[in-house]
């Protein structure tokens, strides 16, 4: 064999392994899709103190792959918090608010090993202060627990807020002026 048959094989077997000529057959992707459970009532009038609004737009979402229904992303619960400050005379500060699962026993549902504790963070730039008659709407995305969606397991879903209440007064100044008199 001469020495360009040897480097013409060798080429050809590189250029093979390269362009995937030596592979087999890939794998199929799995697909995943959104496996969606709506919450009924979907949407929820709230009151707690002087804070009044609802909680709207609610639904559990959680990613699986298609044909196995193995769970690819948890579960999270979605939806929209309305807020209201009802108060003639006191502004809230907005805190946090965490999220509790209530089984049928009254008992809460707890979260799988290494998941986020459900907790609604008011953004600082306009949510943080409500002063009376003002409202704010907050997002809410939080982690749900994979034994709430067998069924009949959950009864209630319990939102606990935090906020600190603080006087508001309006004021107003009188003070004596005069154009264009006394030199």
């Amino acid at each position: 064999m001469s020495k360009w048959t040897g480097l013409t094989t060798l080429v050809t077997v590189v250029a093979m392994m390269s362009f995937g000529c030596a592979q087999g057959p890939s794998a199929a992707r799995a697909t995943v899709e959104d496996k969606t459970y709506p919450v009924t009532p979907a949407s929820v009038t709230v009151k707690t103190g002087i804070l009044t609004g609802e909680v709207t737009e609610l639904k559990v979402t959680e990613r699986v792959e298609k044909g196995s229904d193995r769970v690819v992303s948890a579960a999270k619960l979605t939806g929209t918090l309305r807020l209201k400050n009802t108060s003639g005379n006191q502004s809230v500060r907005l805190v946090a608010g965490k999220i509790l699962y209530i089984d049928a026993q009254g008992r809460p549902i707890k979260l799988e090993d290494a998941r986020t504790e459900p907790v609604v963070k008011f953004a600082a730039y306009n949510n943080e202060r409500l002063d009376p008659g003002q409202d704010a709407t907050q997002s809410v995305e939080v982690d749900f627990p994979a034994e709430a969606l067998k069924a009949k397991k959950l009864k209630e879903i319990r939102l606990e807020l935090a906020y600190i209440v603080s006087p508001y007064q309006e004021q107003a100044v009188n003070f004596i002026v005069s154009i264009g008199a006394g030199k």
